[in-house]
């Protein structure tokens, strides 16, 4: 128990320095952390590419391999365990941790995006599909897969086998007494807090981002000057400060639903006052689309394009797969504990699938109106993805009835998402970094709710989304090995699970 406590205590102190390090060098010395962090993510991407491809689809297959197994019916818990929630608050709860203020940022800016790369060399319906095959791509069944395939290895050691909630039980529990288990699994939480610290903080320069074009759209700018920037990233840390010294418990769920439900009434209100037929159109041949590509998606590296197109790959699909990596570990967390009492089939068929279809209408209605506005009207929006990709959200809902109503909804949306994440990252930090304490103190969690914020100063100091995403990839690299750890750690756990009943 002493080494343990000593363990506890060396990660503590590394972690707070480490992440202490890198926010105050970027707020120091933005350019000088962002030049490092691209050659870094640049280095690897070039040489690890296929192994960030492999290990995320290896992920997706691993979880449904196991939901239709003889292991499917093995509960997260005790066998008489049950869910403590219904599936719905469930499904909306673990939507709204995993995604969060990323979908109402990229709702049409991601789509337009790629749309105006894939016309480069192709005719424009075609260059629409592959637009929404790809942002589908981005944030569909894949991502989820590694956000599941976390929380299920979490879930299943937490609960069926006693650990703490730490992204290092299941191989200390595993490998117990072995040296190396202790080291790596040190080296496993370091690297997971590390990871989030710099993931939410860039999920927070994005929201900042976001919520000072608005009000600045609001008041009839064309761009969001210094000042409201400030004062949005103020206000946030006010905000969330004080939710540090309280229980995370239901206030913060309450929270949540309601971003949540804002964003439920914004994609229903574009489906009926935008081009209605033309959007329900797009969310059927989209899933259709991304039915079809999901696999090949999965395993193309394109190996074989042009610079352009692996320009494009790394920027887009290699980044986005580190940063749910990033997430991983947090969101692991938060799925693993509303998780206790399901079923491994239940767990993974409700992680991958409701979420992935959320995402696909999403992304049909807001994407479909975006093109379709490209295809058919001024391009105004499209031209704006390349000068001010935080104000394209608010552009479009500028085109609709009721702009004042909607655009307020969605910063208030925003912000929501934001406090929420950091309240929730910053007693998950609290936890890793103090050996498992699920209520870590009030002194940890404010230490971690000022480290974030002094790394989301850096990432707003950076100054524009593509750094804030080479940010969020540095943090994630070195925890795509511990995943395929933990993933190896599950299947081992399983089978003794197995082969022990069938002593018994």
């Amino acid at each position: 128990m002493a080494a343990t406590g000593q363990a506890s205590k060396l990660i503590l102190a590394a972690s707070l320095s480490v992440v202490a390090g890198i926010g105050i060098w970027g707020v120091v010395d933005t350019e000088g952390l962002l030049r490092i962090a691209t050659l870094i993510v640049e280095r690897y991407f070039d040489s690890r590419a296929w192994f960030v491809m492999l290990t995320v689809t290896g992920m997706l297959v691993l979880c449904f391999a196991l939901a239709f197994s003889r292991y499917g019916d093995i509960r997260l818990g005790a066998d008489d365990d049950r869910p403590e929630f219904s599936t719905v608050s469930w499904l909306t709860m673990l939507f709204a941790a995993g995604m969060g203020v990323g979908l109402l940022f990229w709702a049409v800016a991601e789509p337009l995006t790629h749309f105006g790369f894939a016309r480069e060399t192709m005719a424009d319906p075609l260059a629409a599909k592959q637009a929404m095959i790809a942002t589908n791509f981005h944030w569909g069944i894949h991502a989820w897969a590694i956000y599941g395939s976390t929380a299920l290895t979490i879930a299943y050691f937490s609960f069926r086998r006693g650990t703490a909630m730490l992204v290092s039980a299941p191989i200390t529990d595993l490998f117990a007494g072995q040296a190396w288990a202790r080291v790596v699994g040190s080296l496993s939480d370091f690297l997971a807090i590390v990871a989030i610290a710099i993931g939410v903080g860039g999920s927070m320069a994005m929201g900042v981002f976001q919520v000072a074009d608005g009000i600045d759209v609001l008041m009839g700018g064309d761009k969001a000057p210094v000042w409201v920037v400030v004062a949005v990233f103020v206000v946030m840390v006010v905000c969330y400060l004080p939710a540090l010294l309280a229980d995370l418990g239901s206030g913060m769920a309450r929270l949540s639903n309601i971003a949540m439900a804002i964003a439920l009434a914004l994609v229903v209100f574009v489906l009926l006052f935008g081009p209605t037929h033309t959007l329900a159109n797009s969310v059927v041949a989209t899933f259709g689309d991304y039915l079809a590509a999901v696999v090949p998606k999965g395993l193309d590296t394109y190996a074989f394009f042009d610079d352009g197109a692996q320009r494009w790959f790394k920027d887009w699909t290699l980044t986005y797969m580190v940063w749910w990596i990033a997430w991983g570990p947090f969101v692991g967390v938060f799925i693993a504990r509303i998780s206790k009492g399901r079923t491994i089939r239940e767990f993974v068929l409700g992680v991958l699938i409701g979420p992935t279809l959320f995402s696909v209408v999403w992304f049909g209605v807001f994407g479909g109106i975006g093109l379709y506005e490209a295809l058919n009207g001024s391009g105004a929006l499209l031209a704006q993805t390349a000068t001010n990709v935080e104000r394209v959200t608010f552009a479009l809902l500028q085109r609709l009835p009721m702009p004042l109503v909607t655009m307020t909804a969605t910063i208030l949306a925003a912000f929501l998402f934001i406090v929420t994440s950091v309240v929730s990252a910053a007693f998950v930090l609290g936890t890793f970094s103090t050996g498992g304490d699920p209520n870590p103190s009030r002194r940890v969690r404010l230490i971690w709710g000022g480290l974030l914020a002094i790394v989301g100063a850096a990432m707003i100091l950076a100054g524009s989304v593509d750094a804030v995403k080479k940010l969020i990839a540095l943090g994630a690299l070195p925890f795509v090995f511990i995943l395929v750890l933990l993933l190896v750690c599950l299947i081992r756990a399983l089978r003794q699970e197995t082969l022990e009943d069938k002593r018994c």
